[in-house]
């Protein structure tokens, strides 16, 4: 373990011991250095699925909050798609008082632990931050969600579950268990609604657990959200695919639903559609991870799962998921493990702490090259990719810059593993088994400004809605979904 955590917390109590009591003008809180985040040594980490952000210590977190300006004007909330009143929740957590803290966030998320893990807070609540602007650098914002997260940690065990209000007598099914079906649910629940949750899983949790791996979001954490719902009285039933187990308008016409929400989210891989996609070694990224989260593959001494073991890996894209098979990878027993890209570091889509975390660990970023075919040995199982080179044009509708193909750039690349992680599709089974349901030429759910679908009584959002998106933009549409149905059956 490296000494980093112990050296970064016992800076932090003789800080916090200068600050303490001290009263802070903006101009002291401009000067109080930024407090880094205590993390497992890269090359340990690498071979193991211990969590690699270790946490900030109470002294840490205290500094941090104590950062915030509690500026008037509060940017960062209206960044923040389930608007948390941050600024008052770092007030609390810079006097020490966790617990209230906590309490303001839950009053918008019952997810914080989980979202002050995984969230991109550097590019929603955080970018706007007055902080980070005075300082003329956005990397220098108040960390909010390392406070968020350690706040969670500590009080999450301490406070009661959410109230919840008088029974309604009405019936709300919630397809998917994933961000957005956890808010939708909990924001239902506690306004005195009978919630039914369907998982098609044997575990609930939605990408929570079969995609984000054990190192970024242990899932001893999710089990504790998932047990939240519980004792608020969500009923959680896994095994049943609507759809399958059940067509969705038999729920609302047989089962006495009087609302349903679908948040089943964006499941179906996409593949390159080049040569040799084919071949023995080829896997989704949403396979992969499925089977090493999940399934726990990589726990080997309990878990029979069957796991491809390779020696020399590609990944196929640039976005989080693309990180973070790449490190399942290296934790898996790959010698080497290579992300290919065809734009530069600056244009990958993937969080900046995700990327500098992987090449911490030793993963390759083979950038402005792409793969145009897969190469097999006799026995139809990979061999090598072969790349093509790239560079940067003018800038498209993504703000990028456009890859421009270098014709006799042709290279091989030798591996025995190639991951797919370009995105994913909508789950095609409610809209193919529900033709009612209208869908966009990307096969996402069409819905109004309050999520509800062309399907009288059927809201929906999340990544159905979205496409694949962060947990707390799918968090968002949950909770807004959910007044919607709340409105809906307080007037029928």
């Amino acid at each position: 373990m490296s000494v980093l955590p112990s050296l970064l917390h016992d800076e932090a109590v003789k800080l916090w011991a200068e600050l303490e009591g001290k009263p802070l003008s903006p101009k002291d809180r401009l000067g109080i250095p930024m407090q880094e985040m205590p993390a497992q040594d890269p090359l340990e980490r690498a071979r193991n699925m211990g969590e690699v952000a270790l946490g900030y210590s109470a002294e840490q977190a205290q500094i941090e909050a104590s950062r915030c300006l509690q500026c008037k004007t509060a940017p960062c909330v209206s960044g923040c798609p389930v608007s948390i009143d941050i600024p008052r929740f770092l007030g609390f957590a810079a006097r020490g008082q966790f617990q209230d803290a906590l309490g303001v966030i839950r009053e918008a998320s019952l997810l914080p632990a989980i979202c002050g893990r995984v969230c991109p807070q550097e590019s929603q609540c955080q970018a706007p931050c007055t902080l980070g602007k005075s300082l003329k650098n956005p990397l220098k914002a108040v960390a909010i969600g390392r406070v968020e997260r350690y706040v969670a940690d500590a009080c999450s065990d301490q406070l009661p579950p959410p109230a919840v209000k008088p029974d309604t007598g009405k019936k709300v099914a919630v397809i998917g268990s994933g961000p957005a079906s956890i808010a939708a649910a909990a924001d239902l629940r506690q306004q005195g609604h009978a919630v039914t949750m369907f998982e098609a899983f044997h575990k609930p949790g939605g990408v929570l657990v079969y995609g984000i791996p054990e190192f970024r979001l242990p899932k001893r954490i999710v089990d504790r959200e998932i047990e939240t719902l519980r004792q608020i009285g969500v009923d959680i039933q896994t095994n049943f695919l609507v759809g399958r187990t059940r067509k969705l308008k038999d729920l609302l016409d047989k089962d006495g639903f009087d609302a349903v929400f679908v948040g089943t989210g964006a499941g179906l891989p996409k593949f390159m559609k080049i040569e040799g996609e084919n071949l023995v070694g080829v896997f989704s990224a949403n396979e992969y991870l499925t089977r090493c989260n999940l399934m726990k593959a990589y726990d080997d001494q309990r878990a029979s799962t069957p796991i491809y073991r390779s020696k020399r890996v590609a990944v196929l894209g640039g976005g989080n998921v693309a990180m973070d098979a790449a490190r399942s990878a290296l934790r898996l027993g790959a010698e080497e493990v290579s992300i290919v890209y065809r734009r530069s570091l600056e244009e990958m889509p993937a969080r900046q702490e995700e990327v500098h975390h992987a090449l911490e660990e030793g993963v390759r970023f083979l950038t402005l090259k792409n793969a145009q075919k897969i190469l097999g040995d006799d026995q139809g199982r990979v061999r090598a990719v072969e790349t093509l080179s790239y560079e940067l044009g003018e800038k498209d509708a993504s703000g990028r810059r456009s890859p421009i193909a270098l014709p006799g750039s042709e290279a091989l690349l030798e591996v025995d593993t190639v991951i797919v992680a370009i995105g994913n599709d909508s789950n095609p089974l409610l809209r193919q088994t529900t033709p009612e349901l209208e869908v966009n030429k990307n096969g996402n759910f069409v819905v109004d400004e309050e999520g509800l679908t062309s399907l009288p009584k059927v809201w929906a959002g999340g990544d159905i809605v979205l496409g694949a998106a962060t947990v707390i933009l799918a968090m968002g549409q949950g909770r807004k979904a959910a007044a919607a149905i709340h409105r809906f059956l307080s007037e029928v």
